[in-house]
């Protein structure tokens, strides 16, 4: 499984920005920490999914010292935000999708999509967790 940093910035009235610096392009958002924390996980799925589909190579996870040296951002970051590096596990990806038919109570599917903008990413993340036994 491999290993993403992720950076998170907290601003006080608008929550948590969340940026990779290997996958140029991808920030994302959160309320609280937590909120946060889910989307990094979903957003990189969700990323590197579309990458994988696409044909295209996934970029090998750098370090902190890698990214210090090599991420053209990272003297902006360092000198403008206050931040915390997280890493982000990528869960596998699968070679194929399957469509599949479900049926969900009304509620927990709004509760879905108040929390996500891809269903299917979402259910497979939650099911990659239950199946892994990391479930809370």
């Amino acid at each position: 499984m491999k290993h993403y940093i992720a950076l998170f910035e907290y601003a006080d009235n608008s929550g948590y920005r969340i940026v990779f610096p290997d996958f140029p392009g991808l920030i994302l958002t959160g309320d609280t920490y937590e909120d946060a924390y889910r989307m990094a996980h979903e957003g990189l799925a969700f990323d590197t999914e579309m990458m994988f589909a696409d044909g295209e190579k996934l970029p090998e996870p750098r370090t902190l010292e890698q990214i210090k040296a090599e991420w053209k951002d990272w003297a902006k970051w360092v000198k403008n935000y206050s931040f915390i590096v997280v890493p982000i596990s990528l869960l596998p990806i699968r070679e194929k999708s399957i469509r599949v038919n479900i049926t969900l109570p009304e509620g927990i599917l709004q509760r879905i999509d108040s929390v996500s903008k891809n269903r299917s990413a979402f259910l497979a993340q939650a099911a990659e967790i239950m199946l892994s036994g990391n479930s809370r």
